[in-house]
């Protein structure tokens, strides 16, 4: 190893001119993922550092629709200092009977903040809420045109803008919002009047626990004392867990595309080594003929590639720890937290022993052919087809492919996404390299064109020396995911645009005083002639219990189950509802007054294992309510209408207070006079417009197509990488082909078009199969994942493709230029 080492320093001494590929495509590979997975990981580990500020407290409790009652009141209060809020949607307008707009309204108390600073915008008159002055966030400011002074309108009451929020320190583990906030005292709350029987809002319970405290073991003795409480517990390990999960999953998402990619660039990285063994042969013959065995020659070459990736790894895993950091300057408004700076050193190793894994793997092959051929055969100038490799060296990169696998698998969160991901690129990279082999045959086999050009353009597609299968492969699967990603995106945007305005509503209506519900239909039909208003009533609680048993006490709850999560939605109905079918059992009869019933969602239903006859226990203001299922329905959840995981019979809430929910589509001229009338006549009544949901879900995906298409571009990247090492280790053999044209009369234009059909040809079936790919993919995702009607717009995705080929054709005739600007005589010696 001595003399190895000495040599391969001493031959690295002359520069790293052929390993440059090799550095490249191993640096786009490992920093995509360590950049990735160090976002990922510095997001959630804020989370998790900053989960007492986030929820709160060391623990919370929520209660739907109702307050804590004093038994349970007192033993909250034994377990620390309390915090109690309440928070619910609410319209806020100005007093000059402007339109409203929709806000979250957080009712707070005295010791409110537990944890963290509520600050507020300098020039406010007070710092927290209370005394009939309110706190606004600066979009409900701005929205409503109103500064430090002026008076709003919330419900019954009329209150002053104290201040402008700066800082709401537990605002990311409230969740998902549709308005900005509005914090007010807990005193003014009443002064509102929206707080009536059967109004859907939250109260929560926060406690700041003595040093040292257990929180998750009081927050399960709490369950265990009060086991009807129905109340929602949460402890500071995990202050915003639909914010950690959700960046958790996106995280090994973009991680495995971005493994796809360190694999594509794994074809660059055989490419470079290749060429770079290539360019050595004399070198490599005359250590043979000194006496150097075929162990030593393996040595040499194995440490300089070594080097050169430890050198690009490491250089990569510095670019991927600054990631969390860049994207912090640039987007740090579209985080949920801001990170500070801080090594993520679980991400980085995963990344630097992917790269290490990929380079071993498909170097090996390269290395191997140098071990083995004679040094006579080195010093032959001519190109040569290489051999099969031998099985030991089949075997060792199948091990190294196959432990980067397990690696991501074992380290995943959701392992079977994982290896069902890695599985189907596993397919995709077989059916490529598949139609590369056969592209080579076919062009072998085709019969001999009779114009030269041609002729000499599929020739080089099946030469010695071509790189037509593992372009097919690299550029292929680059392109499909480009491809899959513009099937979604445009998908997506043409749901959107029209199929949403087509059959959604304009509005949803929310805490519609069920006694009060004729006066409400006469006002939206007086402001809104002609318009269509559908009203259902409404509850809402959790889950508490399913087939006897309490979901506080369940081990394994499965992954998906969000529907014990939090609390749900609960209706009751005679009729079934529009865009549901019954998949499995029966509806009960209009007129059914017997025990309680339920009609649960399929696909919840299937996660949980349930069948007709299972009972499930649902906690309604407090009181729990036992009911067997019915039936199973199948939902169309893309109608944007009021669409229930579980819908009861009609007398399994008799005497509780409920609320109306509605619906209402109108014409967009109307609506402004429809959201004064109604909020003038019903204060407590909240308007969502439709088209402003759509404009959070449409920014959120826009969000997360821009980080997939980040790592879609690296393999992009990648995959130009791989051609441009394609072009680089063919270029000897392109040389003398078109040397000897030019001596049999070929002009420069001439060759050049020779390169330019071979390359189109080559850009035009990759371009066919990352269509159908794309295709395949984005309709799966579409339909299968986002129950989405199918309608992609084919103008993008083609226009996707097209750019494709025009960079595959440009790249691949700018490398075709030191070619022609070969001399013969020189080129000849050099053969």
């Amino acid at each position: 190893m001595s003399i190895a080492w000495r040599l391969a320093l001493r031959d690295l001494r002359g520069g790293l001119v052929g390993l440059r590929l090799l550095a490249v495509c191993l640096f786009l590979g490992v920093a995509a993922i360590a950049g990735v997975g160090s976002l990922s990981s510095a997001i959630v580990g804020e989370l998790r550092s900053q989960g007492r500020v986030i929820l709160g407290g060391d623990l919370s409790l929520s209660l739907s629709q109702r307050q804590a009652t004093a038994a349970e009141r007192a033993g909250i209060a034994r377990l620390g200092r309390v915090a109690e809020s309440a928070s619910l949607r609410a319209m806020a307008a100005r007093t000059d009977n402007a339109e409203a707009v929709l806000a979250e309204l957080k009712a707070v108390d005295g010791a409110y903040p537990l944890y963290g600073r509520l600050t507020v915008v300098p020039g406010g008159r007070v710092a927290r809420p209370g005394g009939g002055q309110v706190l606004v966030a600066p979009a409900l400011a701005e929205r409503l045109r109103v500064r430090v002074g002026d008076p709003v309108r919330l419900g019954d009451a009329t209150l002053t803008v104290g201040g402008i929020i700066a800082e709401e320190p537990d605002r990311v583990g409230d969740g998902f919002v549709l308005g900005p906030a509005v914090l007010i005292g807990m005193a003014d709350l009443a002064r509102t009047g929206l707080i009536q029987p059967g109004s859907l809002y939250n109260w929560r319970y926060k406690i700041a626990m003595p040093a040292g405290s257990d929180a998750t073991a009081a927050g399960v003795a709490l369950n265990r004392a009060f086991p009807e409480a129905g109340w929602r517990v949460r402890d500071s390990s995990d202050g915003a867990p639909s914010t950690r999960r959700f960046i958790e999953r996106i995280g090994q998402f973009l991680t495995l595309v971005g493994l796809t990619a360190l694999l594509i660039a794994g074809i660059g990285v055989g490419n470079g080594v290749g060429a770079y063994l290539d360019g050595k042969r004399p070198g490599i013959a005359t250590l043979k003929t000194l006496g150097a065995s075929s162990g030593t020659i393996f040595r040499i070459y194995l440490i300089q590639v070594g080097l050169v990736a430890v050198a690009s790894v490491a250089l990569a895993l510095v670019a991927g720890a600054l990631v969390p950091s860049l994207v912090v300057a640039l987007a740090g408004a579209a985080l949920p937290v801001a990170p500070g700076f801080a090594i993520q050193w679980r991400p980085l190793a995963l990344a630097a022993a992917y790269g290490l894994l990929v380079t071993f793997a498909f170097a090996l092959a390269p290395l191997a052919r140098a071990r083995a051929v004679g040094a006579a055969s080195l010093f032959r100038g001519g190109v040569e087809r290489a051999g099969r490799p031998p099985w030991r060296v089949v075997l060792g990169v199948a091990a190294a492919i196959g432990t980067a696998a397990a690696l991501a698998i074992g380290t995943a969160r959701e392992p079977l996404f994982a290896g069902g991901f890695l599985g189907a690129a596993a397919v995709l990279l077989g059916l490529l390299a598949l139609i590369g082999w056969g592209v080579r045959a076919g062009a072998a086999r085709l019969p001999r064109s009779r114009r030269p050009l041609l002729r000499l353009a599929i020739a080089n597609l099946h030469a010695p020396a071509a790189q037509t299968d593992r372009l097919v492969v690299a550029l292929g699967l680059g392109l499909s995911l480009f491809a899959t990603l513009a099937v979604i995106q445009t998908n997506l945007g043409g749901q959107i645009r029209s199929t949403v305005p087509d059959r959604a509503p304009s509005f949803f209506m929310l805490d519609i005083p069920s006694a009060e519900i004729d006066r409400f239909r006469s006002v939206v039909s007086g402001a809104a002639p002609g318009s269509t208003l559908s009203v259902v009533p409404s509850l809402r609680g959790p889950v508490v219990a399913v087939k006897g048993v309490r979901v506080t006490e369940m081990k394994n709850v499965p992954e998906g189950a969000w529907i014990l999560r939090g609390d749900r939605g609960l209706t009751f109905a005679q009729d079934l509802p529009d865009g549901n079918r019954i998949t499995e059992g029966k509806w009960w009869p209009r007129d059914y007054a017997g025990p309680p019933l339920v009609s649960m969602d399929a696909a919840a239903g299937k996660l949980l294992g349930l069948k007709v006859g299972d009972a499930i226990t649902v906690s309604a203001l407090g009181v729990e309510v036992p009911a067997t299922i019915a039936s199973f329905r199948e939902i169309k959840w893309d109608s944007l209408g009021f669409n229930f995981v579980l819908i009861f019979s009609p007398e399994t809430f008799a005497g509780a207070p409920f609320n109306y929910m509605a619906t209402l589509d109108l014409a967009p001229e109307r609506e402004a006079a429809l959201n004064r009338a109604v909020v003038g006549a019903f204060p407590s009544v909240s308007l969502i417009r439709v088209k402003d949901v759509i404009e959070q879900v449409g920014t959120l995906l826009g969000q997360l197509a821009t980080a997939v298409a980040a790592a879609s571009a690296v393999a992009i990247a990648a995959g130009i990488a791989v051609l441009v090492g394609a072009i680089t280790a063919s270029r000897a053999a392109r040389v003398y082909d078109a040397v000897l044209l030019k001596m049999l009369g070929a002009r420069r234009v001439q060759i050049l078009a020779v390169q330019a059909m071979e390359y189109a040809v080559l850009a035009l079936l990759v371009s066919a199969v990352a269509l159908a790919v794309g295709a395949g993919a984005g309709w799966y995702v579409v339909v299968k994942v986002f129950q989405l009607e199918w309608g992609p717009d084919w103008s993008v995705v083609l226009g996707t493709l097209a750019g494709g080929v025009v960079l595959i054709l440009a790249i691949g005739l700018a490398g075709a230029l030191p070619a022609l600007a070969a001399r013969p005589a020189r080129a000849l010696r050099d053969m």
